[in-house]
């Protein structure tokens, strides 16, 4: 069981998580439960850091972040105690949760869940587990997984002690079509295949991380997404089907979409590099530099320029790293040869998912006939076996959204 910020953002929130907890426990099943830092107390870390030297060691910036969810699983397992349920918190170097030495963003290698396994045996006692967390294989020093890694947290220890499940509750009670902010008929989808959440997780939908999905992917561990704000006593422990997304492998899901769900992100910028020398070698000298600075490059097109003898490359990276990927490129301008640099920041990606495009063609094609009886213009297009993707101008992601979700059959 898995409780984000929002879930334990008081002492009662807390108590209230105590309660779901409780509600498992008595039904017989034996239960980790991973937590997050209370609401906003990550930003608050994470603002000291900062104002304490604003070029801080990262070491000891993990030191400073990882305290938030100390304190959450030190106070879960008071309340859980206080209800007479046995537990105790476990910090991710406790476990140990060895990752690599990357600060700030580092990567589990691997868990030994033994010592948890074995307290469920002889105690039938919870742990109660800090995410976010863990600690570097080579220097024993506290590292954290990026922001929402307790998501990956929760995962990773589910597929260490050999879980049947992993709940992940959250503010919302599952995975919908769209967001249900954007399009009011977007519905609650049951199951969700695990490549299909991938790219719905990557492609703009926030409900979870994706390094948990690639994790539960690779180990086969179902994630089930569910709300904590729905009254402990409400919820039967023993049905099947509480509400919530299960997400899982292909082979569970027997009714397949064509169309699962559509994502989309506005934190997207557009960068066009001009006149550029049609030879081998020339992508190479624009996208090694990026590559070089750990910027992520999402869309590429090419297309022959208007005089012909040379080409266009256009390609989007998030909206965080524009500046930099604008003065990447503009330093490589020698090694690239270019003519103009164009760029743009008021662009929207518009991804439609679903695993049911491996077998039906024209699904695509459907789409572009109905953006452009809209007047939706398109800039930029890519496509996958499970998903294609739409770069728009971001006055009309709502109405695009809209428009694919309804052409789609999505609508509730």
């Amino acid at each position: 069981m898995k409780f984000g910020g929002t879930s334990v953002a008081s002492i009662e929130r807390i108590r209230n998580v105590a309660q779901h907890v409780k509600r498992e426990v008595d039904a017989g099943h034996e239960v980790a439960v991973v937590v997050s830092a209370m609401s906003g107390k990550t930003n608050e870390l994470v603002g000291w850091a900062a104002e304490a030297s604003p070029l801080h060691d990262a070491r000891e910036y993990d030191a400073v972040v990882a305290s938030g969810e100390q304190v959450t699983s030190g106070l879960l397992a008071i309340a859980l105690q206080a209800v007479g349920i046995q537990a105790r918190s476990w910090q991710g170097w406790q476990i140990p949760i060895r990752t690599s030495d990357a600060h700030g963003a580092a990567r589990i290698l691997e868990i030994d869940g033994g010592e948890i396994i074995k307290r469920f045996a002889e105690r039938k006692e919870v742990a109660v587990v800090s995410g976010f967390q863990g600690v570097s294989k080579d220097t024993g020093r506290i590292t954290t997984l990026g922001r929402g890694g307790s998501d990956t947290s929760a995962v990773a220890i589910a597929a260490a002690i050999r879980a049947d499940r992993c709940d992940i509750y959250t503010d919302v009670d599952g995975v919908y079509t769209t967001d249900p902010r954007v399009v009011p008929k977007a519905k609650r989808l049951e199951k969700v295949a695990f490549e299909e959440m991938l790219e719905l997780a990557s492609q703009g939908a926030k409900v979870l991380q994706v390094r948990s999905v690639e994790l539960g992917m690779v180990h086969n561990v179902r994630v089930f997404v569910r709300s904590s704000f729905d009254k402990p006593e409400d919820i039967d422990a023993h049905a099947n089907h509480p509400p919530g997304t299960l997400i899982c492998s292909e082979e569970e899901i027997v009714e397949q979409q064509v169309v699962t769900g559509i994502a989309f992100s506005k934190d997207e910028a557009q960068i066009s590099v001009r006149q550029v020398q049609d030879k081998p070698g020339v992508a190479a000298a624009i996208f090694g530099p990026l590559a070089e600075a750990n910027i992520n490059v999402d869309m590429i097109v090419q297309n022959v320029s208007e005089d012909g003898a040379t080409t266009d490359l256009t390609f989007t990276v998030p909206a965080a790293d524009y500046m930099r990927a604008k003065e990447t490129i503009t330093k490589a301008k020698d090694a690239i040869g270019y003519t103009r640099l164009d760029t743009a920041t008021d662009v929207a990606k518009v991804s439609v998912i679903g695993i049911g495009m491996r077998s039906h063609a024209g699904v695509a094609a459907q789409a572009f006939k109905a953006l452009s009886a809209r007047n939706i213009n398109i800039r930029a297009i890519t496509t996958s076996e499970i998903k294609f993707s739409l770069l728009i101008d971001a006055a009309y992601t709502e109405l695009a959204v809209r428009t694919l979700h309804t052409l789609y059959g999505l609508d509730a």
